[in-house]
């Protein structure tokens, strides 16, 4: 009974604190704040984890503020149970409840929350996650595209044409004229959603669209610069192995990319784990970075706002910085190797930690 009683406290005591609104409230006044889209509970622990290890280094002041819809697929209640248990007073959740509806790229009810949002804070980021539905760009949807929580992708989609404008609407005035030094990091998805939100498209499957493979077989012979996802897990022999693919990517814009290149190979490994990828560009961006044979996108920056990026990469997962970590590579066969043993130092190890520095450099 007591536990009946004590879980049934806590579960209360989650939804007032997912409840809570941070932006517009006396909170906010007088601190830096950085928003985390999709605040999901793992999202969340990854950041704790680079922080607390000093990865990403954000000043004392600092506050994270996750930003989601209530129409998201996942329940933000077990963030809430999250930060309370970390005891961390500088993390809140902020909801938004009215729907975009058609108008996603245009004023729409969200609009307004999109506006408190970006005026009280300093930079967001975009993370990973699964395929954005093609209607949202003006295509037919793949048999190979799998559409699992449609809410988050108009909504982020939406906040991101706000942000930065797009050929939906030339005439638009994007919010990051008010403050063009403005941070926004996309991640995996969190970039594909960048250039859908600016008016571009997306390649639905790489394998098939991109290199005529129709099999996990014909994808595991290829090159492995040329795989962006790790196939062995179709073939379901290990569950064990890596859910990601590590390659070398080719940096096309060297000066746009320095911050991210200082101590680096040119050419560094990073870890994929995508089957969808950038088609037409969208408004304002550039291809800063692809696949070694330059088929594949892999970073995008913008023009004419010098702190927007995004990788198609993810340099979050904790285990790239763990020297102890040894990541099972192959199915059936032992873990033998860390990403540090494998790609330590300039290899990749250096390009990854650069991603966060550079965003913690920008705050301080």
């Amino acid at each position: 009974m007591k536990k009946l009683i004590f879980g049934l406290l806590i579960f209360l005591f989650s939804i007032t604190l997912s409840a809570q609104q941070y932006f517009g409230t006396p909170q906010a006044d007088g601190k830096q704040c950085l928003v985390l889209m999709n605040p999901t509970a793992n999202n969340l622990k990854t950041i704790f984890y680079l922080i607390d290890n000093n990865i990403l280094s954000l000043p004392e002041d600092f506050n994270l503020v996750g930003f989601y819809h209530t129409a998201q697929w996942y329940d933000f209640n077990q963030s809430a149970v999250l930060i309370s248990q970390s005891g961390r007073k500088n993390v809140f959740l902020q909801a938004c409840s009215d729907m975009p509806g058609s108008s996603l790229f245009a004023e729409n009810p969200c609009s307004d929350d999109f506006r408190w949002v970006f005026e009280g804070s300093e930079g967001v980021i975009f993370f990973g996650g699964p395929d954005i539905p093609p209607a949202i760009y003006g295509e037919k949807t793949s048999l190979l595209t799998e559409i699992s929580d449609y809410h988050r992708h108009t909504f982020e989609a939406s906040f991101l044409f706000h942000l930065l404008g797009g050929y939906q609407d030339e005439n638009y005035v994007a919010l990051m004229e008010q403050k063009p030094g403005y941070v926004i990091l996309g991640i995996c998805l969190g970039m594909q959603t960048l250039n859908v939100a600016t008016g571009g498209t997306l390649v639905q499957d790489i394998p098939t669209e991109i290199y005529n493979q129709k099999t996990a077989e014909q994808v595991l012979t290829a090159d492995n610069d040329a795989r962006h996802r790790n196939y062995n897990n179709n073939l379901g022999t290990d569950d064990e192995e890596i859910w990601g693919q590590f390659h070398r990517i080719n940096c096309l814009l060297p000066e746009r990319l320095q911050p991210f290149l200082t101590g680096s190979d040119n050419n560094p490994v990073v870890l994929s784990s995508h089957h969808q990828a950038a088609g037409r560009i969208g408004k304002g961006l550039l291809v800063a970075a692809t696949s070694m044979d330059g088929k594949i996108v892999e970073a995008l920056v913008h023009e004419k706002y010098p702190n927007v990026i995004g990788f198609q990469f993810h340099p979050e997962p904790s285990f790239l910085y763990q020297p102890d970590n040894k990541i099972h590579l192959l199915p059936n066969q032992p873990a033998k190797d860390s990403f540090i043993d494998l790609f330590g130092g300039a290899k990749g190890e250096v390009f990854n930690r650069n991603v966060w520095k550079w965003i913690g450099q920008i705050y301080r």
